[in-house]
């Protein structure tokens, strides 16, 4: 594996794909690190967002219930 950061000076950016890469599929990824940052520390703070959107109406009251119910099992006297 080879991994670097780059701080282009222009909008173009070469590799040199090494020899024992040639021929295979590689994976390139392109992104900004301040922006990954600041994408790593909203999700820490609001894990609930990224389920935003993924459940129904109904589907979503019934995973709120059991959210409630669970969360009401820790304030148990045992």
């Amino acid at each position: 594996m080879v991994r670097t950061l780059v701080t282009p000076q222009q909008q173009n950016i070469s590799i040199v794909v090494p020899q024992n890469y040639v021929g295979r599929q590689i994976e390139v990824l392109l992104y900004a690190v301040d922006e990954l940052v600041e994408e790593e520390k909203k999700a820490t703070h609001n894990n609930a967002a990224k389920y935003k959107g993924i459940f129904s109406k109904e589907e979503g009251e019934k995973f709120n219930d059991f959210i409630k119910k669970s969360r009401n099992e820790w304030d148990r006297d045992f």
